[in-house]
């Protein structure tokens, strides 16, 4: 985490296991947290019970939250993004997040896909509270930073940082880190989305759903034309006979 983050830890954290999902849920206050810090106490709380359910180990929840930690420790949270803190934490462990999906990105391409991408600014603040939208803020923010490094490599990710824990805007911080504009981050990524989505990834992401989908219409069609053929042989029983002349 330092050398991906260009820091060196300068502070001490508190880790707390806790084995009982029901009572990490009532602190955490969402179901599909496994994990949570708290950088005005350099705490780190784990749901230990969930740290052997795929995909989600000890050492990589753990090395999550410490790069939470190490980012709110170098820049002050009122002007830490929220896209950036978790983009920048997943993109440390190796797209680890520290909630409970699917480990598919359906979710990232469907609204790509349905044109349902929340904007760069509407992730600066707060993440939703749950559900899908939660899950495709987090793929988002995973997106933006494999972005960035893709096209800037992981010295544009340590500049944006670097400037922010100097005091720069998110917005100054991108256009001193990368030398563009945060808008213009944004279309960029988007169009690469665009380019890299199309409703066969997004079929191969769901292919057992799809199949299945597939299979029950087929099921739903043979049943249609047994009941049309069984009243086809109705009407013609009751027909009435013609008597021929002579």
């Amino acid at each position: 985490m330092e050398r991906d983050l260009g820091w060196a830890t300068a502070f001490r954290p508190e880790v707390i296991l806790i084995k009982d999902s029901v009572s990490f849920r009532k602190a955490a206050e969402n179901d599909l947290v496994t994990a949570f810090a708290i950088p005005q106490k350099n705490l780190v709380v784990i749901d230990y019970a969930r740290m052997h359910v795929h995909p989600f180990t000890l050492g990589t929840t753990l090395k999550h939250e410490l790069c939470h930690l190490e980012l709110h420790h170098h820049i002050s949270d009122g002007k830490l993004p929220r896209w950036l803190d978790e983009g920048i934490c997943q993109w440390v462990t190796g797209g680890g997040a520290e909630i409970m999906t699917d480990g598919s990105r359906s979710v990232l391409r469907e609204a790509t896909l349905s044109g349902r991408i929340i904007g760069i600014r509407g992730l600066a603040e707060r993440f939703p509270a749950g559900g899908r939208d939660l899950l495709l803020a987090y793929e988002e923010s995973r997106s933006i930073i494999e972005y960035i490094e893709k096209e800037y490599g992981a010295s544009g990710i340590r500049g944006i940082v670097k400037h922010m824990a100097e005091g720069d805007h998110p917005e100054d911080a991108v256009r001193k880190g990368l030398m563009i504009s945060l808008d213009e981050l944004e279309e960029r990524w988007r169009s690469s989305l665009v380019e890299k989505t199309s409703w066969f990834s997004y079929i191969g992401d769901n292919i057992y759903e799809v199949l299945f989908l597939f299979a029950a219409l087929m099921t739903l069609y043979g049943f249609v034309k047994m009941l049309n053929k069984k009243r086809a042989y109705k009407d013609q029983d009751e027909e009435p006979w013609e008597e021929e002349d002579g």
